[in-house]
């Protein structure tokens, strides 16, 4: 122990050497303050971002518009743009790491095989190298009976305006002769009613007997004129109450009951043309009605297609959200998912099991549109008038949403 000259004890503080190392500096007076969290920018200063950005972006250049996209090695008749339109609707299913169980490949193919051989008329103008041409060849061949007209909904800009398609009249009459609820004898009877009539898109509902109407209807071969009239969004927008309102079927029944909701016939009796609540459901025909041609499984096909338009669309969007364009390239490799389909290497690290990336059968492209090819609803989106092409002279096709 230490003592003082006095004798104190001396502090232990004054006892100990002081280690340089260990000095502790003073406070800073930033100390004080209180500390925060980084967190994310503020909802302006992101809107200033973005702004800054699209501000940023420059417009493709523009050296000539293009106004269709005729295929190569197709002949340019209307049978042949036709086939060539069926053709290409649809990827064909990778072999090997698809994303896809056996259970869903199945889904898919089902489901693009019960859809009707439809064909826009937009579609054909946009694959055509001459509309005139091609108008005057399409009148002459309806009015052979080679190629039949269609009413279609959910086509055009908006999304519910009325629209033609065309159909084949062979592919017609194959899918009358392979349908399972309609007999021989109705069957015949439809296929010469449309020999008489090919240039028709409705008929009198006295042509065929309230049982043969029924079965047709039921069959989806047959709809109602004035169900068509009424209703905007018959096909595009399926639902419990896509035959119109409740109140338009049955208003006065016992709550609870087969009267509220129409009876057994309300599907028919509403225009409906994908079955009937009961297989002895009949059509109470009434005097100078008319009946519509039609196929099964439209429905499915305008879904479908309003859908993938739509997405297309939004894709431009996000691709450029000021001027609203992008490239085919661009635009063809987000719709694929960003899965470089065309790289050699890709390809074969997913053969060998090796792929580390998004599979196809798990992007929007085969989850939501059962594998539909970019070409082809881009042809779809440049005849209807959602989009227009253009020639960039630089960075290839330039696509633009109208």
């Amino acid at each position: 122990m230490s003592f003082s000259a006095t004798g104190a004890r001396r502090p232990l503080q004054s006892r100990q050497k002081k280690n340089p190392f260990l000095h502790r500096t003073p406070s800073s007076p930033l100390n004080n303050l209180p500390r925060r969290k980084p967190t994310s920018a503020s909802p302006s200063l992101k809107r200033a971002a973005t702004e800054d950005l699209a501000a940023s972006e420059e417009r493709l250049d523009v050296t000539g518009i293009v106004t269709n996209i005729p295929p190569r090695g197709v002949s340019q008749d209307v049978v042949s743009l036709m086939r060539y339109i069926q053709a290409s609707a649809w990827n064909a299913i990778p072999e090997r790491a698809a994303g896809m169980n056996s259970t869903r490949i199945a889904e898919v193919l089902n489901f693009r095989k019960s859809l009707p051989k439809v064909v826009s008329m937009a579609h054909l103008q946009a694959v055509s190298k001459s509309s005139t041409a091609t108008d005057r060849e399409l009148a002459r061949l309806t009015q052979a009976g080679v190629v039949r007209k269609i009413n279609v909904l959910g086509r055009g800009k908006g999304g519910a305006a009325m629209g033609e398609g065309l159909v084949l009249t062979e592919d017609w009459t194959r899918l009358v002769e392979e349908s399972a609820d309609l007999d021989d004898a109705v069957k015949e009877k439809y296929k010469k009613t449309l020999g008489e009539n090919p240039t028709a898109l409705n008929i009198d509902v006295t042509t065929f007997e309230p049982k043969e109407t029924s079965d047709l209807v039921s069959a989806g071969f047959l709809t109602f004129t004035s169900s068509l009239a009424n209703n905007a969004e018959l096909f595009a927008r399926p639902g419990a109450w896509s035959l119109g309102t409740p109140s338009a079927i049955a208003t006065s029944a016992a709550t609870g009951t087969l009267a509220a909701v129409g009876g057994h016939g309300a599907v028919h009796e509403g225009g409906g043309g994908g079955g009937g609540l009961h297989p002895s459901s009949r059509v109470q025909t009434k005097p100078g009605g008319q009946l519509t041609f039609s196929l099964p499984a439209t429905g499915s096909y305008l879904r479908v297609l309003t859908e993938a338009r739509t997405h297309l669309l939004q894709l431009i969007s996000k691709s450029s959200p000021r001027h609203k364009e992008a490239t085919k390239d661009i635009l063809r490799e987000r719709w694929d998912g960003g899965i470089p389909a065309d790289d050699p290497s890709s390809r074969a690290k997913r053969a060998r099991g090796e792929w580390t990336g998004v599979l196809p059968g798990k992007t929007k492209k085969w989850k939501t549109f059962y594998g539909m090819d970019f070409v082809w609803i881009l042809e779809e989106c440049l005849g209807s008038g959602a989009v227009e092409c253009f020639d960039t002279g630089s960075v290839g096709l330039g696509i633009r949403a109208t």
